[in-house]
């Protein structure tokens, strides 16, 4: 029943018995047989069928929501079930936000210096997509903000509040400024992260209550990409502190604070809202919060 229920998640996930298979690692014949397995065994149709996959029908939404609740319970048994035999150990998938990735490092490191058979993986992706994939089972955790946008039934820790910062090279306007005003950042030309970012919605959010709109004619979804524009002289761009601490370090940048007002959000890591947490991961949420700044 659990690989079945596995299945049918990924069906779920990928919208095409093709690729739902290929994820599976199963043919798909094997797959298109495990579902219709399925919806005998529970009596009900799950699946809209024709030429090609055609959603899920009202059962098939009730039974994904048992499934993902079912299959997650199960991980987090066969979890805690090594752990009583090995210790801790096994794999930990993290989403994390583009401008928390410094911060991800430091939590893994201190993780890491208790826990050396814990492995990580890391994927950098936007806020709405770390809880579309902690709900379809694909991380087991994210970082992200806490405070901007409805996060759902999840379990948080406050890692940090992320402040911001105008980058700048020599030779900008503002570059001698020792702060500067939200309503000033919106008159230059800006490199900024792009509008799926929670980041760049803050940043919006933020000039929009000054009176501007931001002229941003670099869009990037990279940070990399942003600070090797801002390098160039021909941008600026709007970074949180810490973040940008990292990037101009050993740069000829600028960083200067963003004040009128001040603007603060709250960054911290998410697990799905599940009792009992994995050892893993409840040992994850321990280090959090004792690496937690609020």
């Amino acid at each position: 029943m659990i690989e079945k229920l596995e299945m049918f998640i990924a069906l779920a996930r990928e919208q095409h018995f093709g690729r739902a298979a290929e994820v599976c690692g199963v043919t798909q014949p094997t797959l298109s047989v495990a579902i219709r397995q399925l919806e005998e065994q529970l009596g009900v149709q799950l699946v809209w069928r024709g030429s090609r996959f055609g959603g899920l029908t009202p059962e098939g939404l009730r039974v994904l929501d048992w499934a993902r609740k079912i299959v997650g319970d199960s991980r987090a048994m066969r979890d805690e079930m090594r752990a009583a035999r090995q210790g801790l150990s096994g794999r930990i998938r993290i989403g994390v936000i583009p401008t928390a990735l410094t911060v991800a490092t430091q939590l893994s490191m201190a993780f890491s210096r208790s826990h050396p058979n814990v492995h990580f993986t890391f994927f950098s992706r936007t806020s709405i997509e770390i809880l579309s994939m902690m709900e379809n089972l694909e991380l087991d955790a994210g970082i992200t903000y806490l405070d901007n946008e409805p996060l759902g039934r999840v379990t948080s820790i406050p890692l940090y509040r992320e402040k911001y910062t105008l980058v700048c090279a020599p030779g900008h306007i503002l570059f001698e400024r020792l702060e500067v005003g939200w309503a000033e950042v919106g008159g230059s030309p800006l490199c900024l992260l792009t509008p799926d970012m929670q980041n760049r919605r803050i940043i919006d959010q933020c000039l929009a209550k000054a009176g501007v709109t931001p002229l941003a004619t670099v869009e990037s979804n990279s940070t990399v990409v942003i600070i090797a524009h801002v390098v160039s002289g021909r941008w600026a761009t709007i970074l949180p502190t810490k973040l940008a601490e990292f990037h101009a370090k050993g740069k000829k940048l600028r960083m200067i604070p963003i004040r009128d007002p001040d603007v603060e959000h709250s960054v911290g890591l998410i697990a799905p809202h599940r009792e009992p947490h994995t050892p893993v991961l409840a040992a994850l949420m321990q280090e959090a919060g004792a690496i937690s700044e609020g």
